[in-house]
């Protein structure tokens, strides 16, 4: 996930770091990662170059031979399109620079502040998202939600959107913190998942080291190994105010406890 291999950008636990993001890719080619997962997140959207100059983050992947296939919309946590006349308009941008990219998956965030567990606010969210939808059925590009709907209403949701555009982000860690069971989980909409947050939380509590909290891992990569699943595995975890070191702690927990499952 874009930031964590850097210094906290103005303090924000995760947000786009506007100024010195290209340094991040240097990083990540060194380390060996094939991905970034780009941010838009809505302060500073007007600077982010998704929006303002997608060329740039062609130039920087290509100078380092690091991806950009996904991108983290947290542009719509802030602004919901059920909400935010304008938004349809900045979602529809995103998608058409993130096919001239390359980029297959968008990630909606429906948590927090943009939560759907209120069924007015889910009804207002699928009918918004339809024509969105098919722009970027057009464009060969998932609108990946995230949402933090147990597995039967989540089922529920894409079904009353009913497009094929539309897939499911699952957050390793997300899933944990609300107790759900990764088993069910996958039998309900594991042929739907195109973006997965790797991640750990504490039982209803906040983001932990990786192997500190809920998440059972051997569980979920055991799940994710069995599936069709060929998305991208995003590190989306635990960060403090420098970044890189305790990114390269986790890096290689992952690759110690869980590498024979994640090849």
């Amino acid at each position: 996930m874009q930031g964590r291999l850097l210094a906290e950008y103005k303090g924000r636990y995760q947000a786009h770091p506007v100024g010195y993001w290209r340094d991040e890719f240097e990083i990540a080619a060194d380390l060996g990662l094939e991905l970034i997962e780009f941010i838009l997140d809505f302060e500073n959207a007007g600077k982010n170059p998704l929006l303002a100059e997608p060329e740039a983050v062609l130039k920087a992947a290509a100078e380092t031979g690091v991806e950009v296939r996904s991108i983290c919309a947290d542009y719509f946590m802030e602004a919901p399109i059920q909400r935010n006349t304008a938004s349809a308009g900045v979602l529809d941008r995103l998608i058409a620079n993130a096919a001239s990219l390359g980029v297959r998956d968008v990630v909606i965030p429906c948590v927090d502040q943009s939560s759907l567990n209120d069924d007015t606010e889910a009804a207002g969210f699928a009918e918004a998202l339809r024509p969105l939808a098919d722009r970027a059925g057009e464009k060969d590009v998932n609108l990946s939600l995230e949402t933090d709907l147990a597995p039967g209403p989540f089922v529920e949701l894409l079904e009353r959107i009913g497009h094929a555009a539309v897939s499911v982000n699952y957050d390793t860690g997300n899933s944990a913190a609300l107790g759900f069971d990764p088993a069910e989980e996958f039998a309900a909409y594991g042929n739907r998942i195109t973006d997965i947050h790797i991640k750990d939380r504490a039982l209803a509590g906040g983001p932990v080291m990786l192997g500190d909290g809920a998440c059972d891992f051997q569980t979920v990569f055991g799940l994710i190994a069995k599936s069709d699943y060929d998305g991208p595995l995003i590190m989306q975890a635990y960060r403090d105010d420098e970044g890189l070191g305790v990114f390269k702690r986790q890096k290689d927990w992952l690759e110690d406890n869980y590498g024979a499952l994640l090849t």
